[in-house]
């Protein structure tokens, strides 16, 4: 089976305070400005297969080419989150690929024989998927396909990069 065409968009960090994590990476390495979106509602989330809730918030900013994304969960239940960091441990998570179709990249790795380990649909019906590549390369891989509301917060997130005027942490809605 040929590789996916699709090069990394997001890195993602599992951490205790996103704020506080944005924070620290703009320090270190230029990055932001982030935005943060607090108790992302999801419609349903899927745990290898079980239904687990996965109540969690996140950090977005641009740091380079690519997104970075700082993300907390709040809940204490199985994730994939929790598959690699007890709680209050951070560490590295996961890349995240946009795909031109959801069904046939999740076909594509499962077929490589890599567990998804979430299956999401946010409360507008977007779907992404984290599949589990920490065997093989030590983290996990986030799915979803480029749709008009994902790519277009991922444009605003590089358009509005070197502009710190307003703050390196922003709340959406804020």
């Amino acid at each position: 089976m040929s590789p996916l065409p699709f090069p990394v968009r997001q890195i993602a960090y599992a951490v205790n305070d996103v704020r506080a994590a944005a924070q620290r990476h703009h320090e270190l390495f230029g990055s932001g400005p982030f935005f943060v979106m607090e108790h992302i509602p999801l419609r349903r989330a899927l745990h290898r297969g079980a239904e687990a809730p996965f109540d969690h918030s996140s950090a977005y900013g641009q740091w380079g080419e690519v997104m970075v994304e700082m993300m907390h969960q709040h809940n204490e239940g199985p994730s994939a989150v929790r598959d690699m960091y007890a709680p209050g441990k951070e560490g590295f998570h996961h890349v995240a690929l946009i795909v031109d179709d959801l069904a046939a990249a999740r076909a594509h790795f499962a077929a490589q024989g890599l567990e998804e380990a979430l299956y999401a649909e946010m409360e507008d019906g977007f779907q992404f998927v984290m599949v589990d590549a920490t065997k093989d390369h030590g983290h996990m891989i986030e799915l979803y396909e480029g749709v008009p509301s994902l790519t277009g917060f991922y444009d605003y997130v590089r358009k509005v990069a070197g502009d710190f005027s307003r703050g390196v942490v922003r709340t959406v809605g804020g």
